[in-house]
């Protein structure tokens, strides 16, 4: 017996007499019917078979031992309502399609267009392999082969057409759960959603061939590849939650572009959100939540290129957000934080993410990190409280760091080392326990630009241990150690930066390093260390700086210096306590210092046991007693040339004793200024 519904309501219409009796004959209303099962057909298909489109198929509770092909428009439904059970639905919990019947063939449910299936449990499909299962689980997919999701199989439920899946369990299949194939003479755009998808041997969803599907609250977990997988399809996959896969929570590979959106992935044996192959998979990801996963938060690799945007990823046991293998994503606006390597990652010859607006804190690693040859453009992203650097670039990486923020890091706020070749500019970088910016380790090869470094606890820009820099115009302001240092056999151009209030040094160049130091404005309004420090076995060419501020010395030299053109600001002269010269020049010492202005300082020079010394066209005011003062050198000292500036007809230009070179032409010339 047939329980008939209320007919169609149509719209009013104004009806022109004489076509009343043939509207009658031709609109007669459709009957829609509800076909009980086992109560009127005794299996599930026997009410299929006999259902009309429009007509709904309700199944009691109980075990249905067969496999079902559903027809056009039909709706096949559990009976009971909408009450939660243990996983899902409890009536579809309590009503189970069991396709493990001998001598059965195809998926256990194979959707018709415009059909609807609606609160079903679905198992016993093709071979669910537990040894294997636990097998691959145990090693995140390593040893897994390597197909493609739209390789051939059988699922729990086949979706070929328009259609509805939902409130569906499907779990234990010998493939993936619920199939979604698209087709060449058609569109295939279902809508999935509230089904509970685990413990299959494939996907729990999969989206392949062109498929356009909606694919929204769904929950897939314990998968043997993938909770959601794609394979060359577009569709709309949001409000899921994916969790414990063998592979990603969501994985998009062959040229798949879908929208995954607002999903929560996490716990995931590799990735949260996984995308990969060829340079055609570009799925837009965005404001999903990826946490906890075995691997990546989001993991790009094998050449794709996604826009992944508003997305959190947190927790992660690897980056929060990776990419490598010659991939080029877009990576924006994320939260990345307090993931166990970086927040976001990227790595390997021909990746090159653009990473953009993002904020990165609290991880592991480096907040953002570039390595093994990648080269990414970094713009604009905030990185703080990292347990390494802000921004951490190396082992041959060829990044672009520009207009970030770093600060609060434990190590450097940018750092570059291993070889790196970054172009670093325009960066905010403060309060970091190491340097501003570190550059570091033989072959890195720097260009530090326009950046603003500032209350770090070490230097404001660090470079050390054989690396290479160029830096210029850069701002280093109250920094601990110095505004610049140069160590450990690093080489180093520094030109228009500004050092302001550095302690202890605006300068230092140490342990075999070398410098040319060119047009800086270095200022210090306090402290006793030098300006500028040359170490023993260290060289600089100092030219053209305004160096401004007191201490022992302008420019303290234990190494080798040319100093030339420079403008030395004193503010002394001090007449007693320590030292007190704009050059001081140590024993052992070579030292060129040529056409320099001086002012109110003790000496212009004092060189005292140096190697060398040459000291020409230099000027010279509001000094002590006498300009250039050089004692008992190594070699002939040569003085020339120099003008000494003084009221006090009793100062001198120039005192030589010890060996003396060329010293002539040096004059006192009376000036109207005082020494105060």
């Amino acid at each position: 017996m047939k329980t008939h519904h209320s007919p169609q309501i149509f719209r009013r219409t104004h009806f022109v007499p004489g076509l009343l009796c043939a509207l009658v004959l031709t609109a007669a209303p459709t009957w829609a019917a509800t076909l009980h099962v086992p109560k009127e057909h005794k299996t599930i298909q026997a009410g299929v078979d006999a259902a009309k489109a429009g007509d709904t198929v309700l199944v009691a509770p109980g075990t249905y031992r067969e496999r079902l092909r559903l027809k056009p428009g039909i709706t096949l439904r559990s009976a009971g309502d909408e009450a939660k059970g243990r996983l899902g639905l409890r009536r579809a919990e309590a009503t189970i399609i069991d396709g493990n019947v001998a001598g059965a063939r195809g998926p256990g449910v194979s959707m018709a267009v415009d059909s609807t299936l609606d609160g079903f449990t679905v198992t016993g499909v093709g071979k669910y392999d537990d040894a294997l299962w636990k097998k691959h689980h145990a090693t995140q997919g390593e040893e897994q082969k390597h197909e493609h999701i739209g390789q051939p199989g059988t699922p729990g439920i086949e979706v070929h057409h328009d259609c509805t899946v939902a409130n569906n369990i499907v779990h234990h299949i010998g493939y993936t759960g619920i199939g979604i194939t698209g087709a060449k003479d058609r569109r295939v755009s279902p809508l999935i959603t509230g089904n509970i998808c685990y413990r299959n041997m494939g996907g729990g969803i999969g989206s392949m061939k062109g498929s356009t599907a909606l694919i929204t609250g769904n929950t897939c977990f314990q998968n043997f590849y993938a909770g959601i997988g794609h394979n060359h399809a577009s569709p709309t996959v949001t409000k899921n939650i994916c969790y414990e896969n063998v592979r990603a929570g969501i994985g998009v590979s062959e040229g798949a572009k879908p929208v995954v959106r607002k999903n929560k992935c996490y716990r995931n044996r590799r990735a949260g959100i996984g995308i990969r192959t060829t340079g055609e998979t570009n799925p837009l990801v965005e404001h999903n939540d990826c946490f906890e996963n075995d691997m990546a938060g989001i993991g790009v690799d094998e050449e794709a290129a996604p826009f992944i945007r508003h997305n959190r990823c947190h927790h992660n046991k690897k980056a929060g957000i990776g990419s490598r293998g010659g991939s080029r994503p877009v990576i924006e606006i994320n939260d990345c934080f307090e993931n166990e390597m970086s927040g976001i990652g990227t790595e390997a010859r021909d990746t090159a993410a653009v990473i953009r607006g993002n904020r990165c804190w609290k991880n592991k690693m480096a907040g953002i990190g570039s390595r093994d040859g990648a080269q990414p453009l970094i713009i604009g992203n905030e990185c703080f409280e990292n347990k390494m650097a802000g921004i951490g670039t190396e082992s041959g990486a060829v990044a672009v760091i520009r207009g970030n923020t770093c600060h609060h890091n434990e190590e450097a706020g940018i750092g570059a080392r291993k070889g790196a070749r970054p172009i670093i500019e325009d960066n905010d970088c403060f309060e970091n326990k190491l340097a501003g910016i570190g550059v570091e380790e033989d072959k890195t090869v720097a260009l530090l630009r326009g950046n603003r470094c500032h209350d770090n606890k070490l230097s404001g820009i660090g470079i050390q241990n054989r690396a290479q820099a160029t830096v210029v115009g850069n701002v280093c302001q109250k920094n601990k150690a110095s505004g610049i240092g140069v160590q450990q056999q690093a080489q180093a151009t520094l030109l228009d930066n500004q050092c302001l209030e550095n302690g202890p040094v605006a300068i230092g160049v140490g342990n075999g390093a070398s410098a040319v130091i060119r047009r800086n404005q270095l200022t210090r309004t306090g402290g006793m260390p030098p300006m500028v420090a040359i170490l023993k076995g260290s060289s600089a060419v100092i030219t053209d700086n305004t160096i401004s501020g007191g201490g022992v010395a302008g420019v303290l030299v234990q190494g080798n210096a040319v100093i030339r053109g420079n403008r030395f600001e004193g503010n002394g002269p001090r007449k007693g306590g320590p030292p007190n010269f704009a050059v001081w020049a140590h024993g052992g010492s070579e030292v060129v210092f040529s056409g320099n202005e001086t002012d109110r300082w003790r000496h212009a020079l004092f060189a005292s046991g140096a190697k060398r010394v040459t000291a020409t066209d230099n000027v010279a005011s509001r000094f002590l007693d006498t300009a250039i003062v050089i004692q008992k050198t190594a070699t002939p000292a040569h003085a020339f040339g120099n003008v000494a500036l003084s009221a006090n007809a009793k100062d001198e230009a120039v005192s030589v004793s010890g060996p003396k070179g060329v010293v002539d032409d040096n004059e006192l010339k009376a000036s109207a200024t005082s020494r105060k």
